[in-house]
């Protein structure tokens, strides 16, 4: 299960409503940096047939299952640390994450 805190839900609803179009944000992760993975998200239009669909009020997280077994029962959370801001990830499958943040090990 994929979950989302209240204000990463605001913020995916008013970036597609920004947007005039989607249905949701797909969550995933690709093999990269020094510790294995990287998380990629982006926002989506239309769900394939193989996508795994959880519903956060309005909207749709979508995940491939390739990625499921590596991201399942993560919260996306949406802060901001002084003048930055962004998505942050809370995966209780992490073991570690590289120096530099960019990537985690499972």
């Amino acid at each position: 299960m994929i979950t989302l805190s209240p204000k990463a839900v605001d913020h995916i609803c008013l970036a597609l409503k920004k947007r005039g179009k989607g249905v949701g944000i797909r969550l995933g992760v690709k093999p990269t940096g020094c510790s294995g993975y990287s998380y990629k998200l982006e926002y989506v239009d239309a769900v394939k047939t193989d996508d795994v669909v959880f519903h956060e009020g309005d909207i749709k997280v979508i995940v491939d299952a390739g990625s499921l077994p590596i991201i399942d029962g993560t919260l996306i959370d949406y802060v901001r640390t002084g003048l930055n801001e962004g998505f942050s990830f809370s995966n209780p499958k992490e073991k570690d994450r590289c120096g530099c943040g960019e990537s985690f090990r499972v």
